[in-house]
Parts: C-alpha cells; structure tokens; sequence
C-alpha cells in the first residue's frame, strides 16, 4: 500500500518492499511497504507498539528482516549490516539518544563522524553548530550535563555528522517541551531546505510528525493502514479520530 513519493518517474531514494520482521519467535511487522524520495521528508505514525521503531531499525541494519527486502539508492542492502548502510548514506537518531554522558558535546559529535575525512568532518561539524547555535555554545559541556532538549539536539547533529543521505530519527519529541520540540522543527526544515537531505521520522504525536513531512504513513499492529499526503491524513476524520481525539 504505497503511494507515489512526489518525484513522478524517479525512483526512490528508499524502497521497502514486503518487509517482515521480530524479535525472536515474536513478529513485529507484517509485509510493510515503504518509500522515501530523494529530498523528501516522510512521517512514520503509529501508536506505542505499532512498529514504528522496530521497521527504522531494520532499515539501519541494527535488526535484519525475515522476508521482504531493503534498497537504497538503487543498491539492494537486505542483508547489509549497519556498517555497509552508514557508508552508504543512512543515519539513525535512536530513541533515547545513546549518549555517551561523560563525554563532551563535541566529543559525541565527533564519533558520529569517525567514518569520514578530517576536512569533511571540520566542515559537517560547523553545519551541526550553525543548524543547532546552543551546541556550539556548550560544545565543551559534558553531554550528561545537558537539558533533554539538548541532548536531542546533540542526538541528532551525531547522526548529521556522518553526512547522511537519509537521516532516520526515531521519536525526537517524546518528553520535550513543545518549544523545544517546534525549535528543533525549524533546524531541520532549514537543514532540509539548505541541503535536500531526505528524512524519515518516526513519531507517536502524529501533529508533530506531520509538521514537516510531505507524506505520512500510518502503522497499525506492524502493518500500513494508511498512507497519503500529511494534510489529507490530518485531515482524515479516522486518523483525527484516533490519534487526536477528534
């Protein structure tokens, strides 16, 4: 159940096809197709349990599938693992950060881009201070020291360092304020504007997932019920219904 990802005859940058996966003998998603277009930001929605994360790590490599397949930029990457997809260009912000705490700011920054060359990570360093200016502030603070908006701000400049074509970020907003939430909004939508990187987020507040996205899909019991542009989803009287309580 896909839906045409805006770029007419070009193909996507990410196709998830028939995608099934779990944990053990317990299955999480059940043939889960997916598309996200070169400079696109798509939502991923869903209640606590939906799937949401288990399918962004799968598509990091972190959790291989059991059917179905994975390509990225033209390259069938199924069976790659995490090493092989950063290389290639994806990026995961995690849920939860995964912080190192006693480390400094600039310090975590800097394992986000291990992989690249000093000139390239110099240059990725500064877009990471200039999207998020509170972070080049405190770029000597040690990261446990910082407020949970920062250290989302922090999360997420880790995964810009690696010079990502696709950033994956798993549930930013959970348990940030909503000024904090709409700030980091506004760095990605100017990030995304200035460079066409290509976002897939992952989000349980449907209003914040849709702020940005030009699509949205709907996961329900690790399968896509829904998949359409973000304003006809919002404006969907089922999704209003179920997920804002309209």
């Amino acid at each position: 159940m896909t839906a045409p990802h805006g770029e007419g005859l070009r193909p996507p940058l990410l196709s998830v096809t028939g995608l099934r996966a779990g944990y053990g003998q317990a299955e999480v998603l059940f043939g889960v197709d997916l598309e996200v277009g070169a400079g696109e930001i798509v939502a991923v929605l869903g209640s606590n349990g939906a799937g949401k994360t288990t399918l962004l790590r799968c598509i990091a490599g972190l959790l291989t599938g059991g059917s179905g397949s994975v390509h990225f930029g033209g390259a069938d990457v199924t069976r790659s693992g995490i090493e092989r997809r950063v290389g290639a260009g994806i990026a995961l912000v995690p849920e939860g950060r995964m912080l190192f705490s006693g480390l400094t700011v600039e310090e975590n920054l800097r394992l986000g881009g291990f992989r690249a060359e000093p000139s390239s990570r110099a240059a990725m360093l500064e877009t990471v201070y200039e999207t998020f200016p509170d972070l080049a502030r405190r770029r000597r603070q040690l990261a446990g020291t910082l407020s949970g908006g920062q250290q989302q701000m922090v999360a997420i400049g880790r995964g810009l360092m690696a010079s990502p074509r696709l950033l994956l970020i798993d549930e930013f907003s959970l348990g940030l304020a909503p000024a904090i939430v709409e700030a980091i909004l506004e760095a990605i939508a100017t990030l995304h504007a200035r460079t066409g990187l290509s976002v897939l987020m992952v989000e349980q507040d449907i209003r914040v997932g849709l702020h940005l996205a030009a699509r949205g899909y709907v996961l329900e019991h690790g399968a896509v019920a829904m998949v359409d542009e973000a304003r006809k989803l919002l404006a969907d009287p089922r999704v209003r219904e179920a997920y804002l309580g309209l």
